[in-house]
């Protein structure tokens, strides 16, 4: 490294486009000699043309900071010099060099010629468990100092320290994994290759000598294995703390500065009761009772006492996380003895080394393959668990996940791998655990698998319970995903593609195998490219027929669903079913030509080397899959299911290429009674939203728990909702049905603005449908009223909801407009969000597949769909709704609640007793948005 030249650069822009005039308006340069930095530049750059009101306020930067600066052609002599002989380094490298470029030419230049790197994939690939790659992200990360994002010379300067950062880290990996690097790094956007090629000679001069932490096995580094803790036998004294003082000493012993929090107490003895009693238990607490320390501390206690594990369940891995790194470890704090947690997944979610080290020995261009192995290679320095989720991946990467991901292959064939294997070891540390933690899905997968991954247990906790039911729908459904079908078929490849069935017929040459049982190569073929065709076929009329079904209907991010029942008809469902005959009579050949070249094959098995083995599993492993898309086409289009919903999704800008079509049960409830809380002993289902109305009983019919000994228990939150919180419903808005949709949304638009302008921005508005997001966001944006805000927007502003949020603090004056997902696990404390705007009640569409289906039964069986269903599913989620609001003691909000539905009918009482009691303000839209100003 020390013998290079970086010149790290920056640019702040009007735009994103150079060839269609966006110019730049700060430009920056950091050198960096002898792993130093030597040099500092940075100029304003006069664009001759005005800066955009969002690029001001973006960047700081306004038309009278430029207006006296140089011209780019000014400048451009010293820029050339500094990037003469150097690395063009840059967070996103394409973007700054095609603007540098397109100026340079511009003045009368040539254009930069040199080595180039992108700190973003320099980043990717050396922090590969980074939650993101953004570079005021990844400052954070490695706490580099980054008081001014979006101004070129503090960018540029903190990038060079990232740089330097992550060179460092690539001297200090192992010889040999550098060595898989530079095989991999040809294909990638940096020239990284060069400077691997030099660090790899330095090192080959030295001997190497490892860390401690790193071993070396089968060419791979890795981080070593813990041993794990012996079982350590329960002292005498522990007992469960009965009374307050008990309790409260307990707590003394994790918290420096503890705050007695009489409702957190009150859940433990619940909990314990429940678990000691063998029952199953209902507990709702509010936000900011602590519940998570108030089952961990009973659960553990009885596990010890009891000698048997207890299964604590999340729906998210965020709560997962929280789980092991903050709570337990407070555990262990308060307790004589440690207590041993383990977080278990369903096998999937760990790495096979023996798959990955066959991978590293296959020639693959395709960049996000080339980019997820490197990351791996980084990752096996870092990770004790080989779980999937600690990694951050690309969609291409988590594609050659698939190839790679731990399955029953691994455990037939990869038996070097044992030793390190790092899904064994997960079950066998869960053997003795006193808490495993796992997810709904592996939860519920596992309690209707024959062969469980789980260890034998009779005790439950089931946190974010709220989700249960949803999630055991997905868990008991099936699904056909065009592009996991097309992944699967590219695995496989046509003989010219050269992939696995290339690579199986040249293995049985080799073998100078000749049977009359084999069909020619040629037949084999021209059947996979006979499937392939009729699955395009099928997804194109699958797309095709859903959008002409539901041409006239509300769309949610451009997708659209809809309902397969048993009176579909029309030439389109006839060619449709025509087509799934034709697959399944292609499946079954395909099956039975590859079948019968297994068989041939592991007859000479004892002949096949270790490459040739992971061949032939990872054959057996593409026609297991095939067999389940052979299943799943005929439970989906040919056998009558009634007690099945099936339903289309399609997104009408990339139709079938975003195409899948599911199934689940209509009543999951009989599932979840049959083969899981009738076999457990005691199963505690907690959540901050679990009644409606102060009442369990539509949460108790969606788990199906009617006939069993349950308890059930309200905890309320230990926050001052009535001095924390204003309730305000314009009245002058018009009745939601009352008038078009378009009217509703200006109407609303309006409203926006005006209570914007009084809470300056820190404003959440929750939407139930996405085409009313959009229209408001694009009547906001035309107003011209709120230029100097910022308005982010679910669905527009690009990024996932993480992003999204985080987008949303770092602006003073920001609007964040969300839907569906925003509905609930938004953390925003604080002043950061100060107003929460619910723009109309959230009822699901009642033309949702999965709703739809469940109304008709209900109705069938002479119950009400609207009170039975719809509107407790829609108090549940107005309830996650409003939690979004306050996080904390000290934070104070309003709550805008647009449709008047809430006071003007009889069913809208419920959703206001269903929260906590709070100050309810009906006034005017002028009188509400001066309370709503003199009030915060």
């Amino acid at each position: 490294m020390n013998q290079h030249k970086f010149a790290v650069i920056d640019l702040e822009t009007i735009g994103n486009a150079p060839k269609r005039g966006d110019r730049i308006i700060q430009f920056a340069a950091v050198v960096i000699e002898n792993g130093k930095i030597i040099e500092q530049y940075s100029s304003f750059i006069n664009p001759e043309q005005q800066i955009p009101p969002f690029i001001e306020e973006l960047t700081g930067i306004n038309d009278e900071m430029v207006k006296d600066a140089p011209l780019f052609s000014e400048i451009a002599p010293k820029i050339l010099t500094m990037l003469d002989d150097a690395y063009f380094v840059a967070h996103n490298v394409l973007f700054d060099l095609s603007f540098l470029q397109e100026e340079l030419i511009h003045a009368g230049y040539e254009g930069f010629f040199g080595p180039v790197l992108d700190t973003v994939e320099l980043a990717r690939i050396l922090l590969p468990t980074a939650d993101s790659y953004k570079l005021s992200d990844l400052a954070l990360k490695e706490k580099l100092s980054h008081d001014r994002p979006h101004q070129a010379d503090s960018d540029a300067y903190v990038t060079a320290e990232l740089l330097l950062i992550l060179l460092d880290k690539l001297q200090k990996i192992p010889l040999c994994t550098m060595r898989q690097l530079y095989k991999l790094s040809d294909g990638l956007k940096s020239d990284l290759h060069m400077l691997l090629g030099d660090m790899i000679m330095n090192k080959e001069q030295t001997i190497e000598v490892l860390p401690e932490s790193i071993e070396i096995f089968r060419g791979i580094a890795l981080k070593k294995k813990k041993n794990l803790p012996k079982n350590v036998s329960i002292p005498s004294q522990i007992e469960y703390p009965v009374d307050i003082e008990s309790k409260e000493a307990l707590f003394q012993k994790a918290f420096q500065v503890f705050e007695k929090r009489t409702g957190q107490f009150q859940m433990m003895d619940a909990v314990y009761r429940s678990l000691l009693n063998q029952q199953h238990s209902l507990i709702e607490a509010g936000t900011g009772v602590g519940k998570s320390i108030a089952y961990l501390i009973p659960a553990a206690i009885f596990s010890r006492l009891k000698n048997k594990p207890v299964v604590i369940s999340t729906y998210t891995t965020q709560l997962q996380e929280q789980l092991l790194t903050r709570d337990i470890p407070l555990l262990n704090k308060m307790f004589s003895f440690p207590v041993k947690t383990v977080l278990l997944k369903g096998r999937n979610h760990y790495l096979s080394l023996y798959k990955f080290e066959l991978s590293l020995k296959e020639e693959d261009d395709n960049y996000d393959t080339c980019l997820t192995k490197m990351q791996i290679l980084i990752w096996l320095l870092e990770t004790e668990t080989g779980d999937y989720e600690e990694l951050n991946l690309s969609s291409g990467g988590r594609l050659f996940w698939n190839q790679i991901k731990n399955d029953e292959t691994s455990f037939l064939q990869g038996k070097a791998w044992f030793s390190h294997d790092y899904y064994l070891r997960a079950r066998n540390e869960a053997q003795t655990a006193d808490l495993i933690i796992t997810n709904h899905a592996l939860l519920l997968s596992d309690a209707a698998s024959e062969q469980p991954i789980l260890p034998d247990y009779h005790f439950a906790i089931i946190d974010e319970g709220h989700l249960f039911e949803k999630a055991a729908g997905k868990q008991f459904g099936i699904s056909l995903d065009y592009l996991a079908i097309r992944h699967l078929l590219g695995r496989l490849g046509t003989y010219e593609q050269k992939q696995l069935f290339y690579r199986f017929e040249q293995l049985l040459n080799d073998l100078n195998w000749a049977s009359g049982d084999i069909v020619h190569t040629f037949v084999v073929n021209q059947t996979i490219l006979d499937l392939s065709f009729e699955f395009d076929e099928l997804f194109k009329i699958i797309s095709f027929y859903a959008e002409k079904k539901t041409k006239d209907r509300d769309l949610t991010f451009n997708k659209i669903k809809y309902r397969i029942t048993n009176f579909e008809s029309g030439k389109e469902w006839i060619a449709l079913q025509a087509v799934t005959e034709r697959i399944l009579f292609l499946l079954k050949d395909l099956l039975c030509l590859f079948e019968k070249r297994l068989n041939v094959i592991k007859q000479l098995k004892d002949k096949l080397s270790v490459e040739h083995k992971g061949m032939l599993e990872d054959m057996a492993s593409v026609l297991k899959e095939l067999k389940e898309i052979k299943d799943a086409v005929k439970h989906l289009f040919i056998i009558q299911q009634p007690e099945y919903v099936i339903w289309i999704e399609t997104d009408v800008r990339a139709f079938q290429n975003a195409t899948a079509v599911y199934a689940q049960p209509i009543h999951v409830s009989s599932y979840l009674k049959r083969q899981f809380f009738d076999v457990k002993k005691s199963v505690v289902i907690t959540s901050a939203t679990l009644t409606v109305n102060n009442s369990f009983k539509f949460i108790v019919r969606e788990l199906g728990i009617e006939n069993h000994d349950y308890h059930t228990e309200i905890i309320p939150s230990p926050f001052r909702y009535s001095e924390q919180v204003q309730l305000v419903i314009p009245e002058d808005l018009p009745e939601i049905n009352a008038v078009s949709a378009e009217e509703y949304t200006a109407s609303i638009t309006e409203q926006i603005i005006s209570i914007a302008e009084a809470t300056k921005g820190r404003m959440l508005i929750l939407f139930t449908a996405y085409d009313m997001l959009k229209k408001t966001y694009e009547l906001m944006k035309e107003s011209g009223f709120l230029e100097e805000y910022v308005l982010i927007a679910q669905g527009i502003s690009g990024g996932s909801r993480t992003r999204l949020t985080r987008n949303f603090q770092r602006f003073d004056k920001a609007i964040l407009f969300g839907t569906n997902s925003f509905w609930e696990g938004v953390d925003i404390p604080g002043e950061d969000l100060s107003c929460l705007i619910i723009v109309r009640l959230p009822f699901f569409p009642p033309d949702e597949p999965v709703i739809q289906a469940k109304c008709e039964a209900i109705k069938k069986n002479g119950g009400n769909p609207f009170f039975d269903h719809s509107l407790p599913e829609a108090v549940i989620r107005f309830k996650q709704g409003f939690g979004r609001l306050i996080r904390s003691e000290q934070d104070r909000g309003i709550i805008v609640v647009f449709d008047r539905r809430i006071i003007t009918t009889r069913y809208g009482k419920t959703f206001l007793n269903s929260i906590p009691k709070i100050p309810v303000k009906k006034s005017n839209i002028d009188e509400l948005v001066q309370f709503i100003h003199s009030w915060l």
